[in-house]
């Protein structure tokens, strides 16, 4: 019961986040349960977590910054093909 509590309070913030806030959130938690997995096999869990959630941080900007790119690419490439009309 309280995990479905908390997964239904967990996903229903994400509801008002942008798309950069999402994928950052996202890539921090996928790192840190990542990060965490590692750190329980080396030892330190919680080390490994905070790591991972930095480098997921880092994985979720690229990943945003790389969507943001396709977006801008297809935008352009209808404006240009709508100019030669």
């Amino acid at each position: 019961m309280a995990a479905s509590l908390t997964l239904a309070l967990a996903l229903g913030g994400c509801a008002g986040m942008t798309d950069t806030q999402q994928r950052a959130a996202t890539g921090t938690v996928m790192g840190a349960a990542g990060g965490a997995a590692l750190g329980a096999i080396a030892g330190n869990a919680g080390m490994g977590a905070a790591i991972g959630a930095g480098v997921g941080l880092l994985g979720g900007l690229i990943v945003d910054q790389h969507e943001k790119s396709k977006v801008q690419a297809y935008d352009q490439g209808v404006r240009d093909g709508r100019a030669e009309r």
